[in-house]
């Protein structure tokens, strides 16, 4: 349901409380979200109060109930629209899957940037709008431009350290805005992450942010093929793998993310729960998709990043399963591939 003009006039009018809002419940956001608020009501000695916004009413309300579960008396407010959400809070966090969900959140008819039409000069700089979603440079570029024009602060913060990171409150942000807003959003990042880094103007954080995902779904892919070849040469993958985790090889693909059960006897990545709770392999595709395109933009070649996206893409395409798993699984991919059962 859309808040109607009038209904958004009517809240506009309503004095916004020091709130902090956050849009998109998928594993990583709520994970991030429950940092933020838990830490948040630390440091307030219980006294802040928050909104939550997912496309699943039920995970917020899932959400909203963890939450005052752990903090009795918590305040959660769950609300049906981003418009809502923004009318009701100073600050929102967004984490969404990828540029369409970004533009949906921010400037369609419901969203964000209209909600923030309807607010009085000093509400709007009052504003601040973190997106730590993984999208197109252009599509973030534009979307700041929006609300910076209107005289809010909005940065571009995507993340890196999976869902586990996530969990942890240990995720690095890699923040594209002015020096100012970097400073202004410093302290909220903080309390979901370990190494904040001001990398340069809006879009600066999701250049990095690409870059380092590429690096990333190269090396799965190499990393299987090592881990498939070393088997078939009669390597035991916990000895193989320990030799790569402290030569030159070294990676977090091999130390962390190893796709074989066993590998890395003190560490349960996702090949150990059949590739669940990961960084599923369509995401993983989608952010290749981002590396290529941005080569493509700049006149930048990327020969191995463009082999990688081509593997993950098939994996997608032929196995709606493994898409959804973590995409170490590219090892069972090319594991197939070898055995026959694949082109």
């Amino acid at each position: 349901m859309r808040p109607s003009a009038t209904l958004l006039s009517q809240l506009s009018r309503t004095a916004r409380p020091n709130t902090t809002a956050f849009i998109g419940l998928g594993r990583m956001g709520y994970e991030m979200a429950n940092n933020l608020f838990s830490k948040t009501l630390v440091n307030s000695n219980g006294s802040a109060s928050f909104v939550v916004c997912d496309a699943r009413e039920e995970s917020a309300h899932a959400f909203a109930r963890s939450l005052v579960d752990q903090f009795p008396g918590t305040q959660v407010k769950v609300v049906t629209t981003p418009a809502e959400a923004i009318l009701a809070s100073s600050t929102v966090v967004t984490m969404l899957p990828s540029s369409p969900h970004v533009r949906q959140v921010y400037s369609q008819d419901g969203g964000i940037i209209p909600a923030l039409n309807t607010l009085s000069p000093d509400e709007v700089k009052s504003t601040v709008c973190i997106d730590s979603t993984t999208l197109a440079v252009d599509v973030a570029r534009q979307t700041a431009s929006e609300v910076i024009g209107l005289g809010a602060t909005m940065v571009d913060a995507p993340v890196s350290g999976g869902v586990p990171g996530a969990k942890a409150g240990t995720l690095s942000f890699m923040v594209g805005g002015t020096e100012d807003a970097f400073k202004r959003v410093l302290p909220i990042l903080e309390s979901m992450g370990k190494r904040i880094f001001h990398c340069g103007p809006s879009g600066a954080g999701l250049g990095a942010k690409i870059c380092n995902n590429m690096v990333l779904g190269v090396h799965q892919v190499v990393v299987g093929e090592a881990m498939l070849l070393g088997q078939k040469l009669g390597l035991d993958p916990a000895v193989l793998a320990g030799v790569i985790n402290v030569s030159t090889g070294a990676c977090w693909a091999s130390s962390v993310n190893n796709p074989i059960p066993g590998a890395l006897p003190d560490k349960e990545p996702p090949c150990t729960r059949d590739y669940e709770g990961g960084f599923a392999t369509a995401l993983m595709l989608k952010d290749m998709g981002l590396a290529t395109a941005a080569g493509e933009s700049v006149g930048a070649p990327l020969p191995m990043g463009k082999a990688a996206e081509q593997i993950y893409g098939k994996m997608v395409e032929e196995d709606a399963e493994l898409a959804r798993k973590d995409f170490s699984s590219v090892y069972r991919y090319l594991e197939e591939v070898s055995e026959g059962k694949r082109e």
